[in-house]
């Protein structure tokens, strides 16, 4: 039997009486194995996942969202959830079952008056990127614009601006949400202060969130963009960045990086495809002042390449997106380090000369700065004493070289965990079961446990990295 027949076997089981009635209830895009837009909307950014839903909904809205839940609770199906679908594991899917996928509910509403953003759980960060430059504002979040909003800041979120402002979750205000049994919920620090808590990084385990309520910052164009050198000059450049950014002001954000240099203009031909180090930076503070601040930078070694300068923030959070679009191979993990010491440059260094694809790559985000200004226990999300995050990302284009980059990672974090604060960033590894989703909160995975069994007891919410329900 086929892929499409097992599919559309799956989605007989649910009833076309079922599926019938809930069209009345449904607004919003209902389709099934066999439609011709199933193959498109059954696909998640990393195609290394490829699993064949037995139904997708589409909402444009609560109620779509609602009667969502409520029908694939009544019949016992498997709930994804998905927002922009860039989950590395592919939680924003699910054989068999149910899919909600939030990409028609992209509506932002931005107050420059109060500096609050409210913003529609399907929206991508590039949408509200947009909406807010036009007036001054943005929103701390991450350097691909493609991302969605929902998966990003549920975990955490941390991108250029962390430094100065905190991760995307210290910039939340608060959420409506639907629960495991259909209702409609608000939580802010006023309205179902425990459920807030868990959401600024719990991920999707308690409900669906509909909107976001963001605080707005004031930036608009900034100083940054790239400088590149030969990776002969990694370690001393690792070392020099890891001083600066530890003393810098919080305005200057620098990540760290060894990639490949893309095939491509507007980088220089002699250097496409060469291995090399690099800084991604993002300085947030006086125009007048960049020049100054990046003098020390530039004076340290020559770089190779220089393509930091003034540029509109969106533009910047856009950068790679070219290079990185949905449909390539992924695979990934995520450290949290207090500090890198000679060993561990060394490891870097070593690991870092052998990318194993030209789209694969290591960076270091610093998370220093505003972050640690919140307790380790005020959110679920709590690496507060961490100075650096790390991701290593095996990327191509080709399945082929899947096996040789999930080796090239895995060996690669395994050779820096002996230097590591343990766990991990939830937005950031593969689906590792329990021990890895209880070793990434730590201490706060049991009072986690405790609101998973307040609002979700069933686990109606666990395609995710999943927080067992334990009163």
């Amino acid at each position: 039997m086929s892929d499409l027949q097992t599919d559309i076997k799956k989605a007989t089981r649910l009833g076309q009486d079922a599926i019938a009635a809930l069209r009345t209830k449904v607004r919003g895009d209902l389709i099934k194995p066999g439609d011709p837009q199933y193959e498109t909307a059954r696909k998640v950014y990393n195609a290394m996942i490829d699993k064949r839903p037995a139904l997708i909904i589409r909402p444009v809205d609560v109620a779509d969202v609602s009667s969502a839940v409520h029908f694939g609770s009544e019949h016992g199906l498997d709930i994804a959830i998905r927002s922009g679908g860039h989950n590395g594991p592919g939680f924003g899917t699910v054989d068999g079952g149910l899919v909600i996928d939030l990409s028609r509910m992209r509506g932002i509403r931005v107050d420059p008056d109060e500096k609050t953003v409210r913003v529609e759980a399907g929206a991508l960060w590039g949408d509200v990127d947009h909406a807010t430059y036009a007036f001054n504002l943005a929103v701390p979040t991450g350097t691909v614009s493609t991302t969605g909003v929902g998966g990003l800041t549920l975990g955490g979120g941390m991108g250029y601006l962390t430094r100065r402002y905190g991760l995307s979750i210290d910039n939340l205000l608060g959420v409506d949400m639907v629960l495991a049994d259909g209702c409609f919920v608000t939580a802010n620090k006023n309205q179902n202060e425990d459920l807030f808590w868990a959401v600024r990084g719990g991920g999707g385990n308690f409900g669906i969130v509909t909107s976001f309520l963001f605080s707005a910052k004031n930036v608009n164009n900034i100083y940054g963009g790239p400088i590149f050198w030969p990776i002969e000059d990694a370690a001393d450049i690792l070392s020099f960045w890891q001083d600066l950014i530890l003393k810098a002001p919080e305005e200057l954000n620098g990540i760290y990086a060894l990639i490949t240099i893309p095939p491509t203009p507007p980088f220089p031909e002699k250097y496409q495809l060469k291995k090399m180090c690099g800084i991604i930076w993002c300085y947030s503070g006086p125009e007048a002042k960049a020049e100054e601040v990046f003098k020390p930078i530039r004076n340290f070694r020559t770089p190779a390449i220089d393509m930091a300068g003034p540029i509109p923030l969106p533009t910047l959070q856009s950068l790679f997106d070219v290079f990185y679009p949905a449909g390539l191979q992924w695979y990934w993990k995520a450290i949290f380090c207090e500090k890198y010491n000679d060993q561990t440059i060394d490891q870097i260094i070593k690991h870092g000369n052998k990318l194993p694809t030209p789209l694969s790559f290591t960076h270091i985000f610093p998370i220093n700065g505003a972050v640690s200004r919140v307790g380790t226990k005020e959110t679920a999300w709590g690496y507060r004493k961490a100075n650096f995050m790390q991701v290593f990302g095996g990327v191509d284009a080709d399945p082929v070289n899947n096996e040789r980059m999930i080796r090239w990672v895995k060996d690669f974090a395994k050779g820096l965990e002996p230097y590591s604060l343990g766990g991990g960033y939830v937005n950031m590894i593969m689906d590792e079961g329990q021990e890895g989703v209880k070793a990434a909160y730590g201490e706060n995975y049991a009072r986690l446990a405790q609101i998973k069994a307040k609002y979700d007891p069933n686990n109606l919410f666990h395609v995710n990295q999943n927080i067992q329900p334990k009163p």
